[in-house]
């Protein structure tokens, strides 16, 4: 069933996104977002698809929301390790290899996939080819990953995101020693200039967005170290990106590390969302989920150890 609002608005100097925000509370910015760059959205019987354009008093702001688009994806039944779970949302632990959701050279086979054979009702929650997904973990990080089972869910959990109190903390290898025991990496993050599957530090003014990651050392292990980190934000690729430009990639990382072997037979980076905090979208309890790292993260800290030993005793 299509839905539909009719709004005038009351106050100068307000962008369209944000207005229709705060005008209506139970949808989420970033899809009103969606909403306006589809069309959806007329400003004073116009199709307006700027989200930053600003309103006016007196302007009419009508939106329609369509009704949700019957999925093509199909249910696969791919075996979940399941942190957490209840009728409003799934909390897994991804490993590597799999992707989260549909994208060119990925039609199926996907966490998505997956999702749509264990939750039936899931089709049409944040959209037709992320159904669920609120946040995202790469192809080869491993880890805890949190997927709305409601339109109430979806949106409270993105509230969370983008209010940071959501709270992801991660475990990485990187190479070196890093001279400090803890710091924090703010950079922006964009898209690459000359590699556009890559993501780089790129100016705000030419089109980055504020990255904030967190660090603490939990083990140094010669000329390795174990890292806890701890986003404020989630920009695409940000801890890979961030560790690298700091000269601490991380282990394993063949897109912005050296790729080079370190004995161990890893499947990609050497990086583990390890915890993951947040307020459940009904209750509001905190849910607090800590995902066990996989057989070969720990193979390669059992080997890191075992050689950082040797060297101690040899010098």
């Amino acid at each position: 069933m299509v839905s539909e609002f009719n709004l005038q608005v009351q106050a100068n100097s307000e962008r369209l996104d944000r207005y229709l925000t705060q005008e209506l509370p139970d949808l989420s910015r970033s899809r009103i977002q969606q909403l306006i760059e589809q069309g959806n959205v007329q400003l004073n019987g116009t199709v307006c698809t700027s989200k930053k354009i600003n309103v006016k008093v007196g302007d009419r702001i009508y939106l329609e929301i369509p009704e949700a688009q019957p999925l093509e994806l199909q249910a696969e039944a791919i075996a979940l390790d399941i942190l957490y779970e209840d009728d409003q949302i799934i909390i897994l632990n991804k490993p590597a290899g799999l992707v989260v959701h549909p994208a060119p050279g990925h039609p199926d086979g996907t966490l998505v996939n997956a999702l749509l054979a264990h939750c039936p009702n899931l089709p049409g929650i944040g959209g037709v080819q992320r159904p669920g997904i609120v946040h995202r973990l790469d192809k080869d990080t491993t880890g805890a990953i949190a997927i709305a089972k409601t339109d109430i869910a979806y949106q409270h959990l993105q509230a969370q995101l983008q209010a940071k109190t959501a709270r992801r903390e991660y475990l990485g290898v990187v190479y070196g020693a890093p001279k400090t025991e803890s710091g924090t990496i703010d950079l922006p993050i964009g898209r690459h200039r000359q590699d556009r599957k890559k993501m780089a530090v790129v100016p705000i003014e030419e089109g980055g967005r504020n990255a904030v990651t967190h660090w603490q050392i939990k083990e140094r292990l010669g000329n390795y170290t174990l890292i806890h980190f701890q986003l404020e934000t989630g920009r695409t690729h940000q801890i890979r990106v961030h560790s690298a430009k700091i000269g601490h990639p991380i282990v394993g990382d063949s897109v912005y590390g050296s790729g080079r072997s370190v004995g161990v037979n890893l499947p990609g980076q050497a990086l583990h969302a390890w915890k993951l905090k947040l307020q459940h979208p009904i209750s509001g309890n905190l849910i607090e989920v800590t995902a066990p790292p996989p057989p070969t993260f720990l193979k390669l800290l059992e080997v890191l150890r075992r050689r950082s030993a040797v060297s101690v005793v040899n010098d």
